[in-house]
């Protein structure tokens, strides 16, 4: 009997796999969701430098998502493998540096756990068949450009481009959608809010939005298709709107403090990856009925 067929036939095996795998991941989520803007922000200094002739930034050692190994930010202690096991690390270690004691951010270990929460969530709906390797990408990317946004409050288009692409190409084989949908969704995803967004600068004077936030919803259009849209778009508006109020009531944001909007359609965004059909016919049983 192959291990495939062992996942197959044992529920609870899959899930316990899935969520391990989760876990995993997770903690390559940290190291993308740290390293990523930097890794950029250096490569933007390069490029300026050799487009205008100044002198080109000094280079340190290689910075990646693979070297160098991870530290503490505090006292340079190299992270042993020991010491790196999600979740279970962060719970021996009580939360604190093994060498200095400085608290190691609840961050990482949260990030692991909703990246396993979801990846079984995500491999409950779908089952052991084609649509799940892919929407466990999804997922877990959605995941970290969240957090990105949180951090940095913009969306790297080296997460956002590739996959918007990858959607494409996965509904070749019409995996979420068929493939007019997809390119109509990346389109009318990007559209839409680039129209919204020169709407409210022409009415306000402001930026409500930054253009990763066209890119994200054109990726999740090119994902699960046109049909998706709107629901994303309502979803992600309610969802912000909740998380606002929320937290100007608890005073953790100012009025005029900006709320990045990418985490609010990434959340949107794999709610109809899941839910998506399911919400749709219940809202039309409901206004038809």
């Amino acid at each position: 009997m192959t291990f495939l067929t062992l996942l197959q036939q044992n529920t609870a095996l899959f899930l316990g796999a899935v969520f391990v795998l989760g876990l995993l991941v997770g903690s390559f989520l940290n190291v993308v969701i740290l390293r990523l803007p930097v890794m950029m922000e250096r490569r933007w200094q390069r490029e300026c430098a050799e487009f205008t002739g100044a002198p080109l930034p000094e280079t340190a050692e290689p910075f990646n998502l693979v070297t160098p190994r991870s530290r503490c930010p505090e006292c340079g202690h190299l992270i042993s493998a020991l010491e790196n096991i999600p979740v279970l690390s962060y719970l021996w270690l009580r939360g604190r540096c093994r060498h200095c004691g400085t608290a190691i951010p609840m961050r990482y270990p949260l990030v692991e756990i909703l990246s396993a929460l979801l990846a079984i969530t995500v491999a409950w709906h779908f089952g052991l068949d084609l649509p799940l390797p892919f929407a466990l990408l999804l997922t877990w990317v959605l995941l970290a450009l969240s957090f990105i946004d949180l951090d940095r409050q913009w969306l790297p288009d080296d997460l956002t481009l590739p996959f918007l692409w990858l959607g494409l190409l996965v509904n070749i084989r019409g995996v979420f959608t068929d493939l007019e949908s997809a390119v109509i969704g990346a389109a009318a995803g990007y559209l839409i809010l680039w129209f919204v967004y020169h709407v409210f600068r022409k009415l306000t004077g402001k930026e409500g939005m930054g253009y990763g936030d066209f890119k994200l919803l054109a990726m999740l259009g090119a994902w699960l298709g046109w049909q998706a849209i709107p629901l994303i778009v309502i979803l992600s508006s309610l969802v912000g709107t909740v998380f606002g109020v929320s937290f100007l009531l608890l005073r953790r944001l100012g009025r005029e403090q900006p709320i990045p909007f990418g985490p609010y359609l990434a959340i949107a965004g794999w709610i109809a990856l899941i839910w998506g059909d399911r919400i749709t016919a219940a809202y039309l049983d409901w206004a038809l009925g």
